[in-house]
């Protein structure tokens, strides 16, 4: 058992407890966010390029990549962008709700 991969794991729990006990700022809140929703963007970019390259491998006839590898990237980079798709939309329809919103 490596006890020093734990320990500093524990260590580093630690820091990240101490840090998470201030209060965030907005702006720090719309950083992470911000950044975080980036990241889920690119990610889905990436799964559909890794798509389209397993379709054209396997459309050029490379024998290493067959049919079901070329479905399921096809399954998982579909799956990702309607789940961003509905989350765009969770976002603009509680945009609009805090706009009609009486002050």
């Amino acid at each position: 058992m490596n006890v020093n991969g734990l320990q500093t794991e524990m260590q580093s729990l630690k820091l990240e407890a101490q840090n998470a006990s201030r209060p965030a700022t907005g702006q720090q809140v719309s950083a992470d966010f911000g950044a975080l929703l980036n990241d889920a963007v690119k990610s889905v970019n990436q799964l559909q390029g890794q798509s389209s390259d397993l379709s054209t491998r396997f459309d050029q006839g490379d024998r290493s990549v067959s049919l079901s590898d070329v479905m399921i990237a096809r399954n998982k980079s579909s799956v990702a962008f309607e789940a961003t798709v509905q989350v765009r939309n969770k976002l603009v329809e509680a945009y609009k709700q805090l706009m009609n919103m009486p002050v």
